[in-house]
């Protein structure tokens, strides 16, 4: 079975959206949503990058960050499934629900369900490169990894 997911208000999965409310901590600010980081990023260090950090809404965030007439940092395309895997490990970890929704997933695949984006969903045609999608299962990978070590105490054996 495949998660799809894509609206922040769709039960149960919404929360996979980086639309979704589950704001954060990340390198000593407060986003209120991983669109607003993600988009921020693109613009690390100058005055957009805070106007997007303090945009009243996600949507109003992704438009802030596309917009065309403000140059991308330089490394924009070497850094940016880094940044999306920064704001997501760490929403999930913010949040103890959506950690338990995010692990409830098993081992699924989990699909962004959207046609007009190739690289974070599914894409057009289906067989995008569904990057998001592949986040989140790292994320969860990553989550599942450290809960079992923190359960089992390190899951190190005593020296003999």
């Amino acid at each position: 079975m495949t998660i799809h997911f894509y609206a922040a208000d769709e039960v149960p999965y919404g929360c996979f959206s980086n639309f979704s409310d589950h704001g954060f901590d990340l390198d000593g600010a407060w986003w209120p949503t991983s669109e607003h980081y993600f988009q921020a990023q693109k613009f690390k260090g100058n005055r957009h990058a805070d106007l997007i950090r303090r945009a009243r809404t996600p949507l109003r965030a992704a438009e802030l960050g596309r917009d065309s007439s403000k140059p991308l940092r330089r490394d924009w395309e070497r850094v940016k499934d880094d940044v999306m895997r920064r704001a997501v490990v760490t929403k999930f970890r913010a949040h103890a629900d959506i950690r338990d929704t995010l692990l409830s997933t098993g081992e699924e695949k989990i699909v962004e369900d959207t046609t007009t984006d190739h690289y974070w969903g599914r894409g057009r045609t289906g067989n995008g490169k569904n990057m998001l999608g592949r986040i989140l299962v790292r994320t969860r990978n990553q989550l599942h990894a450290e809960l079992t070590a923190a359960l089992h105490g390190g899951s190190r054996r005593p020296r003999r």
